[in-house]
């Protein structure tokens, strides 16, 4: 009898059969194959790297005109195990030409993956072990789902506690709505909005995280200051120049999101060459501007901005694709919690009945290895991750 073994189960099964335990890491390295894609890479470069992984039993696709070189630069794909990585870095490690060593260092640190994890400013750690579920706070009385709006302290506070008891691991409180076409708020409305409900949080649930969602420096200086521990940022610190200052001087953690446009004019007609490759250039460009005033890997979450600057389909692609965004090896937040994607897909849902597919995105940041979610829901989100990590546990 031959049966399938599935990845997720190679190590049990490996333990099952009674390896011993030191060969258990170079059976892993051989088990699958995994897509690489490189950026610009000299054409003399492509066809000697190709030549190199084909040598190890690999492969590497390059563009048509590489082996001529009618072109100077091509992206490329490599195919291999990491053990097939880990020799053919080596091998590209002497090469001092055509920038192929700078590719054995792209590839190294690619493989060489750390621990992923979050440091807050009063030194706690958020390790990911499991899926974080962010609860959504909107002190705001035009947030595109209505059930979301909080318009009293007091309000703001019972949800908070609602949340914390369900299972909310981390709370996003916004001022100002962020949905397609929304004007924007003044700075002193937004932080008369969002500091006084922090406080109150802050004092009842002093271990409660808290994120504030602005892209305004003021706010979040002020939001810090009340209590805030995380800056969500849907301009990825592009709209305030501000913002950076404030995340290393307060040493806080910043999600960066990615947008195109602003949330005035985001959805008229987003286009994008190649969207996956566009997203990618964008976190790369923002995480080196963090890196270059001071903000540590350990200080960076990225969320994809799900329905900021996209169409449906851009939307679903980029969920579909999401374990790209893992090459950054950073914390990724996916926020779609009953945006209009669901909707449509569903055939025209309105916000309010939103729900079940929400779970289902939730589910799937699960299977692609995400670290956490923002939603509205949280005790419906936290029972159906529980049991989907339950599942991939055994």
């Amino acid at each position: 009898m031959i049966i399938g073994l599935s990845n997720n189960n190679l190590l049990s099964e490996l333990n099952n059969i009674g390896v011993h335990p030191l060969s258990i890491n170079i059976f892993l390295n051989k088990s699958s194959i995994v897509p690489i894609k490189i950026f610009n890479v000299k054409s003399p470069a492509c066809n000697i790297i190709k030549q190199e992984m084909l040598s190890l039993g690999g492969d590497c696709a390059v563009n048509k005109y590489c082996i001529n070189c009618k072109i100077d630069k091509s992206d490329i794909i490599l195919l291999g195990t990491y053990k097939q990585y880990s020799r053919l870095i080596n091998k590209l490690a002497i090469m001092d030409f055509f920038g192929i060593k700078e590719v054995s260092k792209e590839i190294k640190n690619y493989i060489d993956k750390k621990e992923i994890k979050t440091v807050l400013k009063d030194g706690r750690s958020i390790d990911y072990k499991t899926m974080k579920v962010m609860g959504i706070i909107n002190c705001t009385p035009d947030s595109f789902y209505e059930g979301s709006r909080k318009n009293t302290v007091e309000e703001a506070l019972k949800t908070a506690e609602r949340m914390i008891k369900e299972g909310a691991e981390i709370l996003d409180i916004g001022g100002e709505s962020t949905r397609p076409g929304s004007d924007p708020v003044s700075l002193e409305e937004e932080i008369s909005r969002v500091v006084p409900v922090i406080e109150a949080i802050k004092n009842k649930f002093k271990d409660i995280i808290i994120s504030i969602d602005t892209y305004r420096a003021k706010t979040a200086k002020m939001a810090i200051e009340a209590g805030a521990d995380i800056v969500n940022d849907i301009s990825g610190m592009t709209f305030d120049s501000n913002m950076v200052k404030v995340i290393k001087e307060y040493n806080v953690p910043v999600i960066i999101m990615h947008i195109k446009g602003t949330p005035k004019n985001m959805q008229a007609n987003p286009e994008y060459e190649d969207l996956m490759k566009e997203v990618s250039l964008y976190f790369k460009e923002r995480i080196d501007y963090a890196k270059e005033n001071g903000i540590g890997e350990d200080k960076i979450i990225l969320d994809p901005g799900i329905g900021f600057g996209k169409t449906m389909e851009h939307n679903l692609t980029l969920m579909n694709r999401i374990e790209e965004i893992k090459s950054f090896n950073m914390p990724i937040l996916l926020a779609a919690s009953r945006k209009s994607t669901i909707g449509k897909v569903l055939g025209g849902l309105k916000t309010e009945d939103r729900l079940e597919g929400t779970i289902a995105i939730s589910c799937l940041a699960v299977e692609k290895g995400l670290q956490m979610v923002r939603v509205h829901d949280v005790k419906e989100n936290v029972r159906a991750i529980k049991m989907l990590e339950a599942i991939k546990c055994m």
